[in-house]
Formats: C-alpha cells, sequence, structure tokens
C-alpha cells in the first residue's frame, strides 16, 4: 500500500518524506536564487538534454517565454550543435528548422553541460530510459531538473530521484503537459475553485493506433509500453482530481516487449489495452480510464473525458482520424439543465508548453513546485499504470 488517500497533495512511505525533506532546504537555500543581483535571476536559465521531438516543442515554448532561457543545450550529433534541427519530426507541432546557436553554449557531452556554472535547471528531453540516471547525475551537481514524462519507468526509481533531490536541496519537476491543455486546465481549475461543488467521479479515455513509428514502445525497460507512456496522463490527472485510489481493478490485453499477443501468458507481460475502475475511500467517488493501443490506424489518437460535480458535468472529446480532425467541444451541463459551452483561451500545440515553462520558473524562483509539475503526482501515476498492469495480467484487483 502506497499513501495518504484524501489529501491530494500527499504521499505514503519514502516519498512523502523526501517531498516534506526537500522543501524544507530549498527553502532553507532559497537565498541561491538571490545570491547576486536580482536582474540576474530574473530569467531562469536553461540546459536542454535531448534534442527530438520534445526537445524542439520545449526549444518553441523557451522562445516564447519570459521567464525562462534556453542558453545551452548537449547533442552527439554535430548538425544539430551547428543548429541544423531539421530533421526532427513529431504527430504534432511544425516540423524541425533551422535555428540560431550563437547565444547559446553549445556541448558535446552531456556532463560538460552538468559542469556548467552558469545554468540553473536542467530540462531532460531523451527517452525514457535515461530520465533516472540523467536527472539523478545534475542534481547531484546543484542543478534543478525539469523531466519529461515519465519520471521514471517505475515507482521504485521515481524515489531514487525524489531521495537525490532531498539529499541535494534541488528541485524535480516533471512535465506532465495535460493539465495545461485547455479543457483539462478547465477542468483542473473548476476542481480546484469547488465552482460546481466536490468532485464526486469522472471517465477518462486515451487510446492510440499502434505506434510502430516508436522503437521499443511495448519494452518495459525502454519505453514502458501503453500504461507507463500513455495512459499515465490519465493516471496523473486523476491523481491529481481525486488523490490516490486505495485499489484499482482492470481487465484487458497484454502482450510481449515486441508488441505480439502469440506467445505464451508468461512472456505478455506489458498491458496493451485496459477498462480500469478506481476504488477510493470516499465511497461516493465513481471513477473509470480506458485506453491503450487498438489495431486501426483510421484513428491513430483519441482522448477525452467526463468529469462530475455535485452540480455540473464537463464533457469533451477529441479525435484524429486519418482524414481528419474532429473535436467534442467543452460542455458543462448543469444541475438547472443548462449547456455551457466555455470559451477556452486560444493557443496552438506549443501553448500548454509555453504555460508549463512558466510554472517551470515560477516554481524555481519560489523554492516550491507548482502543483501540476509535482514530481509526487508524477511517481504516485507511474505507481497506479503499475498497479493496473499487476491487475489485467493477474486478473485480479490490485490494493495500491
Amino acid at each position: 500500500s502506497s499513501g495518504i488517500r484524501q489529501n491530494s497533495l500527499s504521499v505514503g512511505n519514502s516519498g512523502e518524506f523526501h517531498y516534506i525533506r526537500l522543501k524544507l532546504l530549498v527553502m532553507k537555500k532559497h537565498f541561491y536564487f538571490w545570491s547576486t543581483s536580482r536582474e540576474a535571476f530574473i530569467m531562469v536559465r536553461v540546459g536542454m538534454i535531448g534534442i527530438g521531438f520534445m526537445g524542439w516543442i520545449h526549444y518553441l515554448a523557451y522562445q516564447r517565454s519570459a521567464s525562462a532561457k534556453l542558453v545551452a543545450f548537449a547533442s552527439r550529433d554535430p548538425e544539430k550543435r551547428q543548429g541544423d534541427w531539421r530533421g526532427i519530426r513529431g504527430n504534432f507541432g511544425p516540423p524541425g528548422q533551422t535555428i540560431d546557436v550563437s547565444q547559446m553554449r553549445v556541448y558535446e557531452t552531456i556532463d560538460a553541460l552538468l559542469e556548467d556554472p552558469l545554468v540553473d535547471v536542467i530540462d531532460i528531453c531523451l527517452p525514457p530510459h535515461l530520465h533516472v540516471d540523467i536527472a539523478i547525475a545534475a542534481l547531484e551537481r546543484g542543478k534543478h531538473v525539469l523531466c519529461e514524462k515519465p519520471l521514471a519507468l517505475n515507482a521504485s526509481d521515481c524515489d531514487r530521484v525524489l531521495s537525490a533531490a532531498s539529499m541535494h536541496a534541488r528541485l524535480v519537476m516533471v512535465a506532465h503537459v495535460l493539465p495545461y491543455i485547455g479543457p483539462f486546465a478547465y477542468a483542473a481549475k473548476l476542481a480546484q475553485t469547488g465552482t460546481y461543488g466536490r468532485v464526486v467521479g469522472g471517465y477518462f479515455k486515451r487510446t492510440i493506433s499502434n505506434p510502430d513509428w516508436i522503437p521499443d514502445f511495448f519494452n518495459p525497460e525502454r519505453v514502458g509500453g501503453p500504461m507507463i507512456d500513455l495512459n499515465v496522463h490519465d493516471a496523473h490527472f486523476i491523481r491529481m482530481l481525486f488523490g490516490i485510489p486505495r485499489a484499482v481493478t482492470a481487465v484487458g490485453s497484454s502482450v510481449d516487449q515486441n508488441g505480439s499477443d502469440t506467445g505464451t501468458p508468461s512472456n505478455r507481460q506489458v498491458t496493451k489495452y485496459a477498462h480500469v475502475v478506481y476504488e477510493f475511500d470516499r465511497p461516493d467517488l465513481a471513477v473509470a480510464s480506458t485506453g491503450g493501443v487498438i489495431d486501426c490506424p483510421g484513428r491513430p489518437f483519441t482522448h477525452g473525458f467526463e468529469l462530475h460535480f455535485e452540480r455540473a458535468s464537463l464533457q469533451y472529446e477529441f479525435s484524429a482520424f486519418a482524414d481528419t480532425c474532429e473535436t467534442m467541444p467543452l460542455k458543462v451541463l448543469t444541475q438547472a439543465g443548462e449547456v455551457l459551452r466555455p470559451t477556452l483561451e486560444a493557443g496552438d500545440d506549443i501553448t500548454a508548453f509555453e504555460l508549463e515553462i512558466a510554472d517551470m520558473a515560477a516554481s524555481i524562483q519560489s523554492g516550491s513546485v507548482a502543483d501540476k509539475l509535482s514530481p509526487i503526482f508524477a511517481r504516485d501515476a507511474i505507481h497506479l499504470a503499475e498497479c493496473i498492469q499487476q491487475s489485467v495480467i493477474q486478473r485480479r484487483t490490485i490494493n495500491v
């Protein structure tokens, strides 16, 4: 069992201890940010590792930021070190371009970047299996860390990172972007403000077609598979909104690390698709999720939710099809029978990451991690994903 379940800011055992100790140590050493002139630390100085798709998206977000500046990066690729990022492609946002690197310090090795005394925070956009060791190395050198999700491929390794952050009195922030995306951000704000009362339940979905463009996607030692790499988004959002469940019950299908379902059951240890029911200490909470990989390339991606409050429900869904994209816009269905269609702030594919970067900078300047970037929530989301996978494979309810 892991966690104090009612409080959305708490986690049990080692995670809770490391979080509390880290916060006290960072507050104690907060003078670090103001040890020279105030002007020197208005802009948080960032060094980035991992110049691939997510690194490119983060780069675009830094170009818009008023509080964080990308001052350095490391890459083994000589063309990327010269600013030729045109080979970068992803499933959203613009393709890579040639960038001006003349105002940045460019390193061939990660160690060289970590030794740069003019970098405050390391932004890790590497493949998932590299996150833990690089995060710990950065913390040991006195850097704060912003790490793309997942923080690690299992909860035990997440705890190693939290322990290192506590030991070296530095912040770890995890870039779960979902809470910054318009409809999800709106839902999270309503839950925080209590505009329609407490949250009493919800249903979340996230499905992709077979991601054969991602090497080793189903490998639990490198990417983690659908529950760890994909549906961890919803586990994280559920953790934010409802706290820690006491148990999960899941049914679904499993494959081996190559994505094949033809082997023996003992080899099929990676959950491909699952329906999940979350059980909480609060008896009035009814929460479920569905997601994973289905072999339908005509719809490469879909996600959405229904979120229920005491006096209203929210509904939203987006799907990318092979020929077009379709959105069921966010609606608020009130107890009075109204159908409200909130106007969300305008934005593009980079806006949510821009907001994420702003929270990162504010966290470093204040010495306290923003809830949406919480390493505790990120750690718990990984633990939930592990429990879901265990429930599918063992065909039983798993106590969290």
